[in-house]
């Protein structure tokens, strides 16, 4: 009888511990999440990720999926022209979203966007999560037809090393999402609707938007299922560097 007792209590232990374990399926969304997918918390998640295993109450852009054997690439010396006189435009099924280049805030992560977006890495895409009074986030190569991975878990293969800088998360500012390592962002980014203050100094700002701030608007109005996807897709057509 004693061993019975002692062995239900063991197992009335075991069940508490297992329902209070954090999951995949309930962990903040950063540029990519575990399991490549964000917050499935009624709550949405208050930083983007691309992922991330750790939960969270706040709201975060999701993080992109870290990249197995990569380091981080740095930008070379006096890299802060790099996108002077530049903008990119983001050509979206809901219209277009022109914003301008923080190259002297982060070189690096300019130079690492205009590079993809010159190699037609971006098209295609989409905005695979949509917070509204938060941010849109975009630029998971997995969001395109045939994607070899969930929406959220994907990159360029590398990261880059982050430039947190003063920059403040206002509407409009364009950053890099990111997993719990600083130096883990790829390729994935975000755009801020409303301010989020509490992203200041820990996310890479790198850009601005000059024009179409109306686009952000209505793409953060679209209404969203789980995970905070889009249910009819917010497609970037295309995105170009051009002269401003």
């Amino acid at each position: 009888m004693k061993s019975l007792l002692l062995s239900l209590i063991a197992a009335g232990i075991m069940a508490v511990g297992c329902s209070s374990a954090p999951t995949a399926s309930n962990t903040v969304a950063s540029e990519t999440t575990t399991a490549g997918s964000s917050s499935t918390e009624t709550t949405p998640s208050d930083k983007p990720a691309e992922t991330t295993t750790e939960s969270s109450t706040k709201e975060e852009p999701a993080k992109e999926k870290s990249q197995t054997g990569s380091k981080p690439v740095q930008a070379a010396a006096g890299a802060t022209s790099i996108g002077v006189g530049e903008k990119a435009v983001i050509d979206t099924n809901y219209g277009e979203i022109q914003f301008e280049f923080l190259s002297s805030k982060a070189p690096n992560t300019c130079a690492n966007f205009i590079k993809l977006a010159n190699k037609k890495f971006y098209d295609g895409t989409t905005f695979h999560r949509v917070i509204k009074g938060f941010m849109i986030q975009g630029g998971d190569p997995n969001t395109k037809p045939g994607g070899k991975g969930p929406a959220g878990t994907g990159g360029p293969g590398y990261q880059i090393k982050a430039e947190f800088n003063d920059t403040a998360h206002e509407p409009g500012i364009v950053s890099m999402a990111r997993s719990a390592s600083p130096d883990s962002a790829g390729s994935q980014f975000f755009i801020v609707h409303q301010t989020a203050s509490h992203l200041d100094g820990s996310y890479t700002a790198f850009g601005k938007v000059i024009k179409g701030m109306d686009v952000v608007n209505k793409i953060a109005e679209v209404s969203v299922g789980e995970q905070d996807a889009p249910n009819e897709p917010v497609i970037m057509k295309t995105i170009r560097i051009v002269k401003k």
